[in-house]
C-alpha cells in the first residue's frame, strides 16, 4: 500500500514537473512583462484548445499600450472563431488614435465579419474608392446619348469610417454600386 501511495506521488511529481516544464516559457514571458496570467490558467486554455502562446502574446500587447482586458474576454473572443490578434490591434490603433473603442465593440465588428483593424485605419485616413472598379472589367461608365455622343464617367469617391454604423453598413461593392 505504502508503495502505491509512493508511486503514485512520483508519478502526479512527473506530470506536474512535465506541465510545468511545458508552460515554463510562456509563463516567464507573461510575468516579466506584467501580464499576470497563472500557468493554471494556460493549461486550462490548452485543455480548451487555446493557444496559451497566442493569448499570452496578445495579452502582452494590450498591457504594454496600457489597455486593460481580461484573459477570459480574449479567449471567449478566440473560441468564437475571432481575430485576437487584429482586435488587439485595431484596440491599440484606435487607443492612439482617440477613437473610442472597447473590447466588446470590437469583437462584435470582428465576429460579424468585417476587419475591425482596417475600419480603424479608415476612420484616420480616408479610402478612396475608384467607380467603376479599374480591376473588375472597364475603368469607366460608358453611355451613348441620342444623338450619337458617347460619354465616359469616372467617379472617385473618399470614404471614411463611421465605427458606429460599421456592423450592416454599405460595404465597397455596395458603394461602387450606388455611384
Amino acid at each position: 500500500m505504502v508503495q502505491f501511495l509512493i508511486g503514485l506521488v512520483v508519478i502526479v511529481g512527473v506530470i506536474f514537473a512535465i506541465m510545468f516544464l511545458y508552460f515554463l516559457n510562456i509563463w516567464v514571458k507573461a510575468v516579466a512583462a506584467g501580464a499576470h496570467i497563472s500557468i493554471f490558467n494556460l493549461l486550462g486554455m490548452k485543455l480548451r484548445g487555446i493557444p496559451p502562446a497566442l493569448i499570452v502574446n496578445v495579452k502582452i500587447m494590450a498591457v504594454k499600450a496600457g489597455l486593460s482586458i481580461e484573459t477570459s474576454e480574449l479567449e471567449a473572443h478566440h473560441l468564437a472563431r475571432g481575430n485576437v490578434m487584429r482586435v488587439i490591434q485595431a484596440l491599440i490603433a484606435a487607443d492612439k488614435a482617440n477613437i473610442p473603442l472597447d473590447f466588446k465593440r470590437g469583437a462584435a465588428i470582428d465576429l460579424a465579419g468585417r476587419n475591425i483593424l482596417e475600419a480603424v485605419h479608415m476612420s484616420v485616413i480616408p479610402k478612396v474608392i475608384d467607380a467603376p472598379d479599374p480591376s473588375k472589367g472597364r475603368p469607366t461608365v460608358d453611355a451613348v446619348a441620342m444623338d450619337g455622343v458617347q460619354l465616359l464617367a469616372k467617379a472617385r469617391v473618399t470614404v471614411r469610417t463611421n465605427l458606429d454604423s460599421l456592423v450592416g453598413g454599405a460595404g465597397e461593392d455596395t458603394i461602387i454600386a450606388r455611384v
